[in-house]
């Protein structure tokens, strides 16, 4: 372990789940932290999102292998969750996504590891850079759109040839967050009649900002915005009422990107079957939210699962089919935390009081992260 006089060490790893094309840190960002820190990166780690060795060699990281990084590295930087064969070892700090799975949490805590969840960037103006739920939101946003183009079997544009005129498609996002207002201003480019839905009073101004007709619905209904930016969790009377309220709507779209979602809480069912009935065969919903459970009643993760002519699309990692630019932005979002929490020292400024640090321990033995990194 090193000394205080001494720069700490960080490993970034491969990725090896499956489909995960990402990498947490590319070699430009490394050249930025490189005097405040030494990195080792395992061979091979940004190939599939286009970053080689040598590029990172010439920004000053050596290359390892996994078990040597676990072993000399303090911190330990990936985008997914370590598997079992990369657990650091106890008093390493680990920088990933998974910071909502208590089960990921109570497994590295048994092995005294320290995991600065990603997820848990607290939502302000001081960390926005930091963000990287709302920079992989925007590709998946984008991306979203892209895929549900390839699954329609008609046209986003207009489109008037001497064999006839084709009428643009109609397409709504439900939520109008980050990956919402992406998928609208996508689409709008792509030359569809966009809408936009929310339960937020607030997001009304957003989505109109950018071309697109705000569907509203009973205010009664809608249940307003926490603290936090998001969408307060709604009743069972609630969500059903306004699943009834959108139906008439959605029945005229052919393409749905439905992205509405409640931090800690399965995503609002928002498409249940009564109006999958009603939708136009051909139209695709595209539902990213899949992994909490979806907005759609018969989404399932990394399925594409077809109703009365409707397809439900449930993709997980949209970003990894945009790896090179995913990763720029995840790895823009790391560098910025990593030159915070190295601000003036050679170990990571772990503060239980700071507003963000506190927020990434999440209750965790701050004491020991300072050592971990000393």
């Amino acid at each position: 372990m090193n000394t205080h006089t001494q720069q700490i060490v960080i490993g970034i790893l491969a990725e090896r789940a499956t489909g995960e094309r990402r990498v947490a840190l590319i070699p430009s960002d490394i050249k930025k932290l490189i005097s405040n820190a030494k990195f080792v990166v395992e061979s091979g780690a940004g190939r599939e999102a286009g970053f080689d060795d040598n590029t990172y060699m010439d920004a000053g990281a050596r290359m390892a292998d996994c078990r040597d990084i676990l072993d000399s590295c303090d911190v330990i930087v990936k985008v997914r969750p370590p598997g079992v064969d990369e657990t650091p070892r106890a008093g390493r700090i680990l920088v990933s996504l998974g910071g909502r799975d208590p089960d990921l949490g109570e497994y590295l805590r048994e092995r005294a590891v320290i995991h600065l969840g990603l997820e848990r960037i607290p939502r302000t103006t001081r960390a926005q850079a930091m963000d990287v739920l709302s920079s992989q939101a925007s590709i998946a946003g984008y991306a979203s759109v892209l895929e549900g183009a390839r699954a329609l079997g008609v046209l986003l544009p207009m489109l008037t040839t001497a064999a006839g005129t084709i009428k643009p498609a109609r397409m709504i996002a439900l939520g109008s967050g980050v990956a919402g207002l992406q998928a609208i201003a996508s689409a709008r480019r792509l030359g569809a009649v966009v809408h936009g839905f929310d339960v937020r009073a607030a997001a009304r101004e957003q989505v109109e900002s950018l071309g697109a007709k705000f569907v509203a619905v009973d205010t009664d209904i809608g249940a307003g915005e926490s603290a936090g930016g998001y969408a307060r969790e709604q009743s069972s009377d609630q969500q059903a009422r306004l699943r009834r309220a959108l139906s008439s709507h959605l029945a005229t779209m052919q393409l749905v990107i439905a992205t509405a979602q409640i931090p800690g809480r399965p995503a609002p069912l928002l498409i249940d079957r009564e109006t999958l009935g009603m939708m136009q065969p051909g139209s695709v919903i595209v539902d990213l939210v899949a992994e909490m459970g979806g907005n759609c009643e018969v989404t399932r993760p990394d399925q594409t699962v077809t109703v009365g002519g409707v397809r439900v699309m449930g993709p997980t990692n949209l970003p990894s089919l945009m790896a090179t630019d995913a990763s720029r932005l995840f790895s823009g979002n790391v560098r910025a935390l990593l030159a915070y929490l190295l601000e003036g020292s050679s170990r990571l400024n772990l503060d239980a009081s700071d507003p963000i640090s506190g927020a990434l321990l999440a209750g965790q033995n701050a004491a020991r992260a300072s050592v971990a990194a000393a």
